[in-house]
């Protein structure tokens, strides 16, 4: 197992994530806890001692299942990461009586690694919002030993993630984001690693195959992937995580022990991509969503001739995601925190915006399906 220094620790570079544990009968709420235990020992004896849950996964049973499996092993020999759940602002007043449960679920009586899960356009408000006491909170828990390193997971925009480390960036000890070879561009992943390394925050990565997306291609791109290295498909994926030097734990939520032990027998090694090696994989990401996407600039100036005053570009952002993913979570949860007289459903299609678009889209009908792919 490749292992990265945080700290004084040495963190195993492929954490096990448990969002995605195998289930019985295809329903997310009942883990199977057999076949989630005999993954773990696997893990545990192969050398994995990152192990990351939270809140909400497996409608809110992963915590209980993953703290009754490693209670059976001595506290000293893995690192448990959890998340205060404020990707949903029900919680957001909740953070005491969350954490304090997370604890009893989980059957420890501290966190080695905890998050601010997901920061994004629904809830950066809040979360900044010192009347909610979430930040005071945690660092008291940190401060009592609780929390031994405090960080926090973004799906956000880059917009958000400034926002959230402008008031909190001295604080972070992590960053973990969604970071892969299509996303690097495409999501800014670039960018946002940038960002963190702006303020010396060291990354962690989540969804580093995008889903699975990135597991297999088609036989023409896998074909020539051969011609450099003979290595499968889903160690591209990984290889590409382990050229970026700012990356200490990629997490990984493997749903099967045949899964576990292929990203095992991958992080044996750290083998890094040439840089023509990279740019396959990036010229790959480009073919792969310009099929789908609106060509939009961000020029602007089909804003200044909205009568409605939509930010039309980032609303194209969105579309260009939602439409390329097939739906997802990421462009209805942005939408939440977009006023509904600044949405897609509140043009008029009066087409003023196409009349000066330099690439020639018509908005009009993007905004059209967009309304009913959001529903």
């Amino acid at each position: 197992m490749v292992y990265k220094e945080f700290q004084g620790k040495k963190l195993s570079a492929l954490g096990l994530g448990t969002m995605r544990l195998p289930v019985i009968d295809g329903n997310d709420s009942a883990i199977d806890v057999k076949a989630a235990e005999e993954m773990v020992a696997y893990a545990m004896e192969a050398g994995i001692n990152y192990y990351d849950t939270a809140w909400g996964y497996h409608n809110g049973n992963s915590e209980l299942v993953m703290g009754d499996i490693l209670s059976k092993y001595p506290r000293e020999s893995f690192y448990l990461a959890s998340k205060f759940p404020g990707y949903d602002l029900a919680n957001i007043g909740k953070v005491e009586e969350i954490f304090e449960k997370q604890l009893e679920k989980c059957k420890v009586e501290y966190f080695d690694f905890y998050l601010f899960h997901n920061v994004c356009e629904l809830n950066i408000d809040a979360y900044l919002n010192e009347e909610y006491g979430i930040y005071d909170y945690l660092m008291k828990q940190k401060k009592n030993g609780r929390i031994k390193h405090l960080g926090f997971s973004a799906h956000g925009s880059l917009e958000v993630m400034e926002r959230f480390l402008n008031a909190y960036g001295k604080d972070m000890e992590f960053g973990q984001i969604q970071i892969n070879w299509l996303d690097y561009e495409f999501q800014k992943a670039k960018e946002k690693v940038d960002l963190l390394n702006k303020y010396q925050i060291p990354v962690w990565v989540m969804e580093p195959l995008r889903g699975g997306k990135l597991a297999a291609l088609d036989k023409e791109k896998e074909d020539i992937l051969k011609q450099y290295r003979d290595e499968k498909t889903v160690a591209w994926a990984f290889r590409f995580l382990q050229t970026i030097p700012e990356i200490t734990v990629t997490l990984s939520g493997m749903s099967n022990f045949e899964q576990l032990r292929e990203n095992i027998e991958i992080y044996k090694e750290d083998k890094p991509l040439a840089e023509k090696e990279m740019n396959v994989l990036l010229g790959f990401a480009d073919e792969m969503t310009k099929k789908t996407m609106l060509p939009c600039t961000a020029c602007k100036y089909c804003i200044t001739h909205c009568p409605k005053g939509i930010n039309i570009p980032h609303l194209i952002e969105l579309y260009n995601e939602h439409i390329f993913t097939g739906g997802g979570f990421i462009a209805p949860m942005a939408m939440g925190a977009i006023p509904k007289e600044k949405q897609p459903s509140a043009c008029v299609g009066c087409r003023s915006c196409e009349q000066v678009c330099p690439q020639q889209i018509k908005i009009s009908e993007m905004m059209k399906d967009f309304t009913e792919k959001l529903g």
